[in-house]
C-alpha cells in the first residue's frame, strides 16, 4: 500500500490522480491533501478518501472547513506553512506535485527536503528553481518523477537507453486553439476563445500557457533540469493531434516515442505506480481510424513566448524566474480582461529585460526575483491597452 499526499488537489491533476487512487484502493491511501481555496471540493475529497491531513492556502477557507468537518478525523492546516506541514507528512510514500505556478515551489521543496518521492506536474518550481531542485533531491535521496505528458513521455522513452546516448529530446505541442489562426486575428483574442483547448482538459492558466506556447517554453526549461540535458539538445515540434507526447532521438538515429490518447491519468499512473503499469482500460489506440499524424516547425513570430523561455534559459541566473513571474502575472491579467492576448509576452519581454542577473544561491534568493519580477510586470501592464 503507497501513501499518497496530493498537492493541488483540487485542481484537474489532483482529479485525476484521485481517480486512479479510487481504481485502485489496495494500491494506494490518501494520507494527505493541499488546496488553494476550494474548501467545498475538499470536503467531499475528505470524506471520500479519509486523509489524516489537510490545507488550504485561504485561511479563511480553512476557517470554513474546519466548521464542516469537526466530527472527521482530520487535521485542517491553512496559508503556506500549512501547505509545507502536508507535503512533509511524515506518513507518506510518495507526494504529488501539482499545485498551479509558483506558488508550489516551497510545498515542493519541503517535500524533497523532507526525503519525500515527487511525481512533479507543477513545472514551475523547476522553471524557477530547477538547478537548486536537483541539488536538494540528490542530497535528500529522492527521486523526482515527471508528470507532465511530455517529460513523461521522455522518461518512458529514455528508459533502457544510455543517457550519453542521447541525441536530442523532442516536446510535442498540439500548438492550442489559434496555431492556424493568422496573426492580426490574435489580436481580438477573449479568454473564452483561448480556454478552449483542441485536445487537453486543463487547468485555465496552464490552458492559455498552451495557447499562447508558452507552456511548451516552460516544458523545455523543465525538461533541462530534469534529464540534465543542454538547451542545445531540446527542441519542440508541433504535432496538432496530441497522439505522439514526445520523442527521443539517439546517435544511431533511432527515434523513440510515447504514445497515446490525451489523458493524464496515463502518466499520472506511470509515476505512482514505477516502475510498474495498471491496466487504466483506455480506448484502443487506433492509428487507421485515426489516419495521419501532422508536424509543423513551432512558429516562433506569431508566438514568441516560446523564444522567450529559450532566451530565459540561455540567460540563466534568476530569468527563467522573472520569465514565469512576469507570465503569471500576465496571464491573470488576461483572463480577467485587463490586457490583450497579445500584451501577454509584451509584458514578458519587457520584464526579462529589465532584470539585472544576480546570482541564486538559495531558495529565498529565488523567490526574490519572483517577487520583484511580479512587481515589476504589474508596472508595465500599466502601459498596455486594455482589449476593446
Amino acid at each position: 500500500m503507497k501513501r499518497i499526499v496530493i498537492l493541488g488537489s483540487t485542481g484537474s491533476i489532483g482529479a485525476s490522480t484521485l481517480d486512479v487512487v479510487a481504481k485502485f484502493p489496495d494500491r494506494f491511501q490518501i494520507v494527505g491533501l493541499a488546496a488553494g481555496s476550494n474548501d467545498q471540493i475538499l470536503e467531499d475529497q475528505i470524506r471520500t478518501f479519509q486523509p489524516k491531513v489537510v490545507a488550504l492556502s485561504s485561511p479563511t477557507a480553512a476557517k470554513r472547513l474546519r466548521g464542516r468537518v469537526n466530527t472527521l478525523q482530520v487535521e485542517v492546516l491553512e496559508g503556506e506553512s500549512g501547505l509545507c506541514e502536508v507535503a512533509r507528512f511524515p506518513e507518506c510514500d510518495l507526494v504529488i506535485s501539482a499545485i498551479v505556478g509558483g506558488a508550489g515551489l516551497k510545498p515542493t521543496l519541503s517535500a524533497i527536503q523532507a526525503g519525500r518521492q515527487v511525481a512533479l506536474a507543477n513545472k514551475e518550481p523547476m522553471v524557477m528553481a530547477g538547478q537548486l531542485m536537483q541539488q536538494e533531491a540528490l542530497k535528500h535521496g529522492v527521486t523526482i518523477f515527471p508528470i507532465d505528458s511530455e517529460h513523461s513521455a521522455i522518461f518512458q522513452s529514455m528508459e533502457g537507453h544510455r543517457k550519453t546516448d542521447i541525441r536530442r529530446v523532442v516536446l510535442t505541442a498540439s500548438g492550442g486553439p489559434f496555431w492556424d489562426w493568422a496573426a492580426t486575428d490574435l489580436e481580438h483574442v477573449t479568454p473564452e476563445q483561448a480556454l478552449k483547448h483542441p485536445n487537453w482538459e486543463m487547468g485555465n492558466k496552464i490552458t492559455i500557457d498552451s495557447a499562447s506556447l508558452m507552456n511548451k517554453g516552460l516544458e523545455v526549461i523543465e525538461a533541462r533540469w530534469l534529464f540534465d540535458l543542454p538547451i542545445e539538445q531540446i527542441d519542440v515540434v508541433i504535432h496538432r493531434e496530441s497522439i505522439i507526447h514526445s520523442l527521443v532521438e539517439y546517435c544511431d538515429g533511432s527515434v523513440i516515442s510515447q504514445l497515446g490518447h490525451p489523458d493524464m491519468r496515463t502518466p499520472i499512473s506511470y509515476a505512482m505506480n514505477y516502475p510498474e503499469r495498471v491496466p487504466l482500460h483506455p480506448p484502443v489506440l487506433d492509428l487507421g481510424k485515426i489516419g495521419k499524424l501532422t508536424f509543423f516547425p513551432p512558429d516562433t513570430e506569431k508566438f514568441p513566448c516560446l523564444q522567450l523561455a529559450y532566451n530565459a534559459l540561455a540567460g540563466g541566473a534568476g530569468l527563467p524566474a522573472t520569465l514565469n513571474a512576469a507570465n503569471e502575472v500576465a496571464v491573470h491579467a488576461f483572463l480577467k480582461n485587463q490586457i490583450a492576448f497579445l500584451a501577454i509576452p509584451k509584458v514578458i519581454q519587457e520584464t526579462m529585460t529589465a532584470y539585472s542577473p544576480t546570482p541564486l544561491s538559495t531558495i529565498d534568493d529565488v523567490l526574490e526575483v519572483d517577487q520583484w519580477a511580479r512587481r515589476t510586470a504589474e508596472e508595465i501592464m500599466k502601459t498596455c491597452v486594455a482589449p476593446v
